[in-house]
């Protein structure tokens, strides 16, 4: 195969990775350009050539280099926590009373069933989201800031 034909399969794996972000296209792209390269520098020789190198480097690059990658890259990029885990941590405010049993706060903007572990959270109250079980959340009554007639200082 030509070296045109390798480069195309780069680009088009390149291209491909940026669908997927794993890296294993980027790795198989290495492998073609590297057989790219190979088919440029000696047109005379087989393609079996081409094959054994795309072969070689790709297998090269998936199992040498790109577990390192990774774990480079989860060590940079922050953890983003997403649909019901990000929630929890999140401040709530109490609309009916919330009880072991039921209740119901307004979370992110939208209306969540609730409920706390012990004790009775009133309305208008200010509650911190602690888990999330199935479509209810767990929370916990926010500590309340009271004013000493002493010093005026806060607690």
């Amino acid at each position: 195969m030509g070296p045109i034909v390798w480069l195309i399969a780069a680009v088009l794996l390149g291209l491909l990775e940026l669908l997927t972000v794993d890296l294993t296209f980027l790795m198989l792209s290495g492998g073609a350009l590297a057989a790219s390269v190979v088919a440029f520098a000696a047109p005379e020789a087989s393609w079996y050539w081409s094959v054994g190198v795309f072969s070689l480097v790709s297998v090269a690059l998936l199992f040498l280099v790109r577990p390192r990658l990774r774990r480079h890259l989860e060590e940079k990029l922050p953890k983003l926590q997403t649909n019901a885990s990000g929630l929890v941590g999140l401040n709530a405010v109490v609309l009916r009373e919330v009880t072991t049993r039921d209740g119901l706060v307004k979370l992110s903007g939208q209306d969540w069933t609730a409920r706390t572990i012990e004790g009775v959270l009133p309305v208008g109250s200010t509650v911190q989201v602690t888990a999330i079980d199935g479509a209810t959340a767990v929370v916990t009554a926010m500590p309340q800031m009271v004013k000493t007639p002493s010093n005026g200082e806060e607690k």
